[in-house]
């Protein structure tokens, strides 16, 4: 495939795994922009860097590639620890800093540059990918999604309380609405599919649905 998809939404809703299926069902390379960010918060904590300036350069210099539906930073493979909490509750403020995000969006552009992506995100319809050819906005309400994201945390043998978990999602979503720079939206062009009391299953086929509409007999 020679186009680009672009799948966006809040924390929670779902996207990178379905993104990862479609890329998957499509033979196509997932690249998951969410955890570029949390591999520059990783960054970060380790070099316990909190000045603009020092992580910016901490991500100017970073080096982050896609093997195999693992992330590596620096050549180390981060994917497992990029999802604890303190990252978690850290990412948000790190990818707020327009320098942060001008670089990664430009990391996140070489790699689509020859079309076959399927990439999820927060801005890629709007910002990061405006030219994709299918543009998706997944989301789900609240407690839907703090239910999600409990059930996953637990599952990991972290100790949280529901109502911590709903607060973070909610703290999240108002950070990546407000931020000024390149803040989370809908494209005008996307097709926005809720994903409340839907199976992974059930929204995958709907994307690709979609997407054998629009190229018929190709796929």
């Amino acid at each position: 495939m020679n186009f680009n998809i672009a799948i966006d939404g809040p924390a929670g809703a779902g996207k990178s795994t379905t993104a990862r299926i479609v890329a998957d069902k499509l033979k196509m390379t997932y690249v998951d922009t969410g955890a570029m960010y949390r591999a520059i918060t990783l960054l970060t904590i380790r070099h316990n860097k909190t000045n603009p300036e020092d992580v910016i350069k901490l991500a100017s210099e970073a080096k982050i590639d896609f093997k195999e539906n693992r992330i590596y930073l620096n050549g180390e493979d981060v994917t497992d620890e990029i999802r604890n909490l303190a990252v978690t509750e850290k990412v948000s403020k790190i990818a707020a800093i327009p320098e942060v995000r001008a670089a990664l969006t430009k990391l996140q552009r070489q790699i689509a540059k020859n079309g076959g992506v399927v990439m999820d995100g927060r801005d890629i319809g709007t910002t990061v990918l405006p030219d994709a050819k299918y543009k998706f906005y997944l989301t789900a309400s609240v407690k839907e999604r703090a239910c999600r994201r409990y059930n996953e945390l637990i599952s990991k043998g972290y100790k949280v309380t529901f109502k911590q978990v709903e607060k973070d999602i909610i703290d999240r979503d108002y950070q990546d609405k407000k931020r000024d720079f390149s803040p989370m939206a809908i494209a005008d062009d996307a097709i926005i599919i809720d994903t409340t009391g839907k199976t992974i299953d059930e929204v995958v086929d709907e994307i690709i649905g979609c997407i054998k509409k629009g190229e018929g007999s190709v796929l």
